[in-house]
């Protein structure tokens, strides 16, 4: 992959800086560290794979090259079947990887298992992790220990049509009252758009609306939460976003049901003046009707010129404890997650880096990146670090919240009470 010139030079002199996992004490369940042998390595599969493995083969081939008797074999599984794969990897270590890709969501509930290793001392030792993003850094510890290296991270942000806000004579909303009545202008005089496309079971496109008015998921840690979405001023977002769910903007009979892919669709497909999108998202939005005739600013807050907080999805790479090349692994994992490998998955696939220096520089070089960078440096929030969240979000707590909410059958301090009731449920499960 050809970077641009100005990245390029930046990573070179990041290159002269890298330092090597050292070798440490383990703490892996096998008392072995080989130095030799076939590392195992699995990944996600993307939809349209080739470039990720282009740069995964680059990566493997130098590191083959570096540690003579060392083979890296690298298999890509389906996300929707990682669940059984991995909890079949926890059980049985004769048939676990090495090395493996995760939903940052994930890795609060892979510890509470025994899966992961912890790499505290390997990652505070690499001189590269200095400019890890907070909230990267964030989704990789537990209990103050960290257990993989972030890979990538994703946010989500405003897209709104540019040829509509200018035969409406309409300004870009500057906070979230704004944006709702914007909305509602772009309804009224297009009633066959969407104002803003909102979706009951779009969890993190509703969360900034929690987020920008004070509330929180839950609140506690080192894994003992207490679900917090019950609060005044969670409530506040709650009616904030809920509201949005009407015949002047998006009816609740059509969108109620609709999850984040479906309002990326029908803003893509010219349905839409706005809607809350993520970087990912980007690929679409240009490969739908709408292309050439939008654009992208950070999502507002309550505030003129403040950004909502928004969720830091993504995924990490970890070592799992049942390796028996604990020292190679980690290295692995270094170079996979290292700051060439993030810019060239950037180049490749559109992943958004998890270093700051490297974001930044991708912004420069892509101006489509630039909200979501601006979105990042603002602030952003993550889920409780407890393996209840898996849970709570699987059984769709909050997402019921929202419908029951929007269908008329609860109040919001009704269905917020019943949902912070599940969660803290959840949360009392794990101990």
């Amino acid at each position: 992959m050809k970077l641009p010139s100005r990245l390029a030079a930046l990573l070179a002199a990041a290159a002269v800086v890298t330092a090597c996992a050292p070798q440490t004490s383990s703490n892996s369940s096998s008392d072995k560290d080989e130095k030799t042998g076939t590392l195992r390595v699995w990944l996600f599969q993307e939809v349209g794979n080739k470039p990720k493995e282009k740069v995964v083969d680059s990566v493997v081939t130098a590191f083959e090259k570096e540690h003579e008797g060392t083979k890296v074999d690298v298999e890509y599984i389906p996300v929707e079947t990682r669940a059984q794969r991995v909890k079949a990897a926890f059980n049985d270590p004769k048939s676990a990887p090495d090395v493996m890709e995760y939903g940052n969501t994930d890795t609060a509930g892979y510890v509470k298992d025994g899966g992961l290793l912890d790499v505290t001392e390997e990652f505070g030792a690499w001189s590269e992790t200095k400019d890890t993003d907070p909230t990267a850094r964030q989704s990789v510890t537990v209990g103050g220990k960290i257990y993989g290296a972030p890979f990538y991270v994703g946010v989500r942000a405003l897209y709104y049509r540019t040829d509509v806000f200018e035969e409406l004579g309409l300004e870009v909303p500057r906070t979230m009252d704004e944006l709702a009545t914007t909305a509602r202008k772009i309804r009224a005089a297009e009633p066959e758009l969407y104002g803003l496309v909102v979706g009951g079971a779009y969890t993190y496109g509703a969360m900034p609306f929690v987020w920008a008015n004070g509330g929180e998921i839950a609140e506690g840690k080192g894994g003992s939460y207490a679900s917090a979405i019950d609060s005044a001023a969670a409530q506040k977002g709650i009616k904030a976003y809920t509201s949005l769910f009407s015949d002047d903007n998006c009816p609740a009979a059509k969108c109620a049901g609709m999850g984040g892919n479906d309002t990326v669709t029908a803003f893509a497909a010219g349905k839409a003046g706005m809607a809350i999108g993520g970087d990912f998202s980007h690929t679409a939005v240009e490969a739908g009707k709408v292309k050439g005739k939008y654009a992208v600013v950070p999502l507002p807050g309550v505030k003129a010129g403040s950004v909502a907080p928004a969720f830091a999805g993504g995924n990490n790479i970890g070592v799992l404890k049942s390796t028996s090349h604990r020292t190679l692994a980690v290295e692995l994992m270094e170079q996979l997650t290292s700051k060439k490998t993030q810019a060239s998955m950037f180049e490749a696939m559109g992943f958004l880096p998890t270093f700051s220096d490297v974001r930044q520089q991708v912004a420069a070089e892509e101006p489509y990146v630039k909200p979501f960078a601006q979105t990042l440096s603002a602030g952003t929030r993550f889920v409780p670090a407890s393996p209840a969240w898996a849970q709570i979000d699987s059984s769709l707590v909050l997402p019921t919240m929202f419908q029951e909410v929007i269908s008329g059958k609860k109040d919001v301090a009704a269905a917020s009470a019943d949902a912070a009731k599940k969660m803290n449920d959840a949360f009392g499960s794990v101990g």
